[in-house]
């Protein structure tokens, strides 16, 4: 079952891994091994949860890598299908 209009994963991550355990963006952005303008890109919404990402979220903060990409296709999904008409595609009957 699809959410309807799900968060962006840096919308989460920031309230239950940043917020709830009193971290700084910069402390953060360092367990990560990342530098604090890309963690702070992803928690702003500028960017995506990449599977490399993913995997580092899942070291530092726990959840499965998939768990955290799941997030990720789910926000770009929704955001997707808000912007596309697909009403002129016509699905293949089989034969």
């Amino acid at each position: 079952m699809r959410m309807h209009n799900p968060p962006h994963p840096g919308e989460i991550i920031r309230e239950f891994c940043i917020e709830s355990l009193k971290l700084t963006v910069t402390d953060a952005a360092k367990a990560l091994g990342v530098t604090r303008k890309t963690f702070s890109a992803l928690l702003n919404g500028r960017s995506g949860v990449s599977p490399e990402m993913a995997l580092r979220l899942s070291k530092v903060f726990g959840r499965s890598p998939e768990g955290w990409l799941k997030l990720q296709l789910q926000y770009d999904l929704w955001q997707t299908q808000q912007s596309i008409n697909l009403n002129n595609l016509k699905r293949f009957k089989a034969a």
